[in-house]
């Protein structure tokens, strides 16, 4: 099994505001970061090469970002510990502070590539009934196995 990520985030301007400017000319590299890591396997892009112009939600502000990994240490290791990281740290100069969690991990099966719904009803999910293997964040790091034993559980 492979690890699926949705994050979402409600920019404080349009897009092609000047505001944004500055983030979204660093779409293409953190982008291209992402993809020559280590445990890379897939992202959501549309024509333009990235997310921004898939509307999932209603709100046309909140922008969501997708990937999927070979594990949670690598999604890790890209997220914190490369250029991506600096990036995030100025998330403040062009995103609202979101109240609720706007992130979610889960695991997929290896052919599998998950869609924008089912990654919204994760983050729904996990933002409605807190962290389990079925929707989670950095801070449990569900395993695999843990998946399997919850997946039983829920059957009985």
């Amino acid at each position: 099994m492979y690890l699926a990520q949705i994050n979402i985030a409600e920019m404080i301007a349009p897009i092609n505001d000047p505001i944004m400017a500055d983030f979204v000319s660093n779409l293409d590299r953190i982008n291209a970061l992402a993809e020559e890591s280590e445990g890379f396997v897939w992202r959501l892009k549309g024509d333009d090469g990235n997310a921004t112009s898939i509307t999932v939600f209603d709100n046309l502000f909140l922008i969501i970002n997708m990937s999927v990994w070979k594990n949670i240490d690598t999604l890790f290791d890209f997220t914190y510990k490369t250029a991506h990281a600096e990036i995030l740290k100025r998330k403040k100069e062009w995103f609202k502070n979101m109240p609720r969690m706007h992130m979610a991990l889960w695991y997929v099966d290896q052919d599998h590539c998950p869609t924008a719904q089912e990654a919204k009803e994760r983050l729904y999910y996990l933002q409605e009934h807190g962290e389990s293997p079925y929707a989670f964040s950095f801070k449990s790091k569900f395993s695999i196995e843990d998946l399997r034993k919850y997946t039983i559980k829920q059957s009985n």
